[in-house]
């Protein structure tokens, strides 16, 4: 039989150690990497974070926040339908949100990625450089490995991106809505040749 592991010895045991972990992470932690700083197996993680995350969806005794999984792992999350109560607290008058150039620029990355600059441009029908930056700043993007046709600079959009919109991955995008353009009429913005 194998010896306990030193959080089994603690008040609460692996799902305490889980919940005092998780508080303080400010991106999510993936099941290998809480195996590691608990010393127990990847499985018993899963395990107890699975169960922690239906415990705090109870019907029993509502909770203020869940427990997700995104992007690359776990992480605690104040709960959707408190959304206007912790903006309010968080913001405090600070403007934080996007604003709708930088929506819709973060819009074409999003479903259009690797994409250029020229691209984005071409698509919004403005110049979107200085929207561009603050996207990057925000770490939302980033560049793409690789470069575009002529050299262009590519960019993608980023784990810190989908933890914000609470998704694993981008494949949880919802459709683009039927009132954009048609595929025939993206893919003659994609064969067009842009500069950046």
């Amino acid at each position: 039989m194998d010896e306990p592991a030193a959080i089994d010895q603690l008040p609460g045991g692996l799902p305490a150690g889980l919940e005092a972990v998780l508080m303080v992470a400010d991106q999510p932690v993936s099941e290998q990497r809480l195996a590691q700083i608990f010393e127990v197996s990847e499985i018993r993680i899963t395990q107890a974070l699975r169960a922690l995350a239906s415990e705090y969806d109870s019907r029993d005794r509502p909770r203020g926040f869940e427990l997700r999984r995104v992007a690359s792992g776990w992480r605690i999350y104040s709960r959707r339908d408190y959304a206007d109560f912790v903006s309010s607290y968080v913001l405090d008058g600070q403007t934080a949100r996007l604003s709708q150039a930088a929506l819709e620029t973060l819009a074409v990355i999003a479903y259009r990625q690797p994409v250029s600059r020229g691209r984005i441009s071409a698509i919004r029908g403005v110049n979107v450089d200085s929207v561009v930056r603050t996207l990057l700043n925000r770490g939302l993007i980033a560049h793409y490995p690789e470069v575009g046709d002529g050299g262009a600079a590519l960019y993608q959009t980023t784990e810190y991106f989908l933890e914000r919109l609470g998704l694993s991955s981008l494949d949880e995008l919802p459709p683009l809505s039927p009132h954009l353009p048609g595929v025939a009429d993206l893919e003659s913005l994609d064969s067009a040749t842009f500069d950046d």
